[in-house]
């Protein structure tokens, strides 16, 4: 009847997304976004373009 039961609450759960106000891009929310670097309407990361 109860067994089972136990960690019927450990189980993997979604990561909430946020659509970046900067650039329109989805992003785990209070993360950095990766398309464009910014963060909250901040500059956090400034983004390299690759050249090969």
């Amino acid at each position: 009847m109860r067994q089972g039961k136990r960690r019927s609450h450990d189980h993997a759960q979604m990561p909430t997304l946020a659509k970046c106000p900067n650039c329109g891009a989805w992003h785990i929310y209070h993360t950095v976004c990766n398309d464009c670097g910014y963060y909250r309407g901040k500059l956090a990361i400034e983004k390299v373009e690759e050249t090969v």
